[in-house]
């Protein structure tokens, strides 16, 4: 029996969705497909980039408003149609790709349907075999001015460029927000987003609502990562997996099962059929 309650499923990948194999278990696709035919809305929430995404839209069938580059792009990708975005400020990119040049640190640049390189890195191999999403190599000077950026990145894949990574976050603390994320795929990778002041999830899912006209009350959230945080405690209903660190789990209403048992179908099927 359908909970009508609930009108919008809001769901992240990595971690989430996706297992440390990198696919979809066939009972949470499953589950998902029987949500959709029953009329629930539902919308993936995600750090990574619009053009990382398009390959899972079509898998699942979801053509729906999405939430991309952790909060900072709510949109339709099919139909081309920005609800809401929040890119980076030119003066801060330029100060940023300056800073990265000058400590010999590797940032990547994201405009809505590019992802810009200046080499290639361990960063862009894995954006390219994993993520699916093919790297444009440019020469970074100016390129704030041709290109809308509307996140940067950056990659640890060892104590060194963790060191990197939290001097370039210092740095940059009080002019743009980070969050620094993992993937079951390359558990001691952390992937660090890096968005504009006041960008989030949550945010982001004010928008998606308003733009839907569903209440807050009328969604589930179900995330892993401490850039959910924000969303599960917006939503109806905030669900944490049980792959998801304690401060997810604290933030959350409902804890379900682990990325590679199945927790998208358990939360399904105990909230909303």
């Amino acid at each position: 029996m359908i909970n009508h309650s609930y009108k919008l499923l809001v769901v992240d990948i990595d971690g989430t969705l996706l297992g440390r194999d990198g696919n979809i278990l066939p009972e949470d696709r499953e589950a998902l497909a029987r949500a959709c035919d029953s009329g629930i809305k539902v919308s993936l929430s995600t750090g990574r980039a619009a053009q990382a995404c398009w390959s899972l839209i079509s898998q699942l069938a979801l053509d729906n408003y999405h939430i991309f580059f952790d909060g900072a792009l709510v949109s339709n990708l099919a139909q081309n149609e920005e609800v809401y975005v929040q890119p980076l400020s030119k003066a801060v990119v330029k100060q940023a790709v300056e800073f990265a040049h000058l400590n010999d640190i590797n940032i990547d640049l994201y405009s809505t349907t590019h992802y810009f390189i200046e080499r290639e890195t361990w960063s862009s191999i894995t954006h390219r075999d994993f993520f699916g999403i093919k790297p444009t190599l440019v020469d970074f000077t100016n390129l704030w001015e041709r290109e809308r950026i509307i996140k940067g990145g950056l990659v640890a894949t060892s104590p060194q460029e963790a060191a990197k990574a939290r001097n370039f976050h210092l740095r940059f603390n009080d002019s743009l927000h980070f969050s620094w994320v993992r993937t079951p795929a390359y558990p001691g990778v952390d992937f660090i987003n890096v968005v504009a002041p006041g960008v989030s999830k949550g945010k982001a899912l004010k928008a998606l609502t308003s733009h839907l006209g569903i209440a807050l009350t009328e969604v589930i959230a179900i995330g892993d990562g401490t850039n959910d945080i924000p969303l599960l405690a917006l939503a109806g209903i905030g669900i944490a997996m049980g792959n998801a660190p304690a401060e997810v789990k604290a933030a959350a209403d409902y804890i379900t099962l682990d990325v590679d048992r199945g927790g998208i179908a358990e939360s399904i099927q105990k909230f909303l059929l």
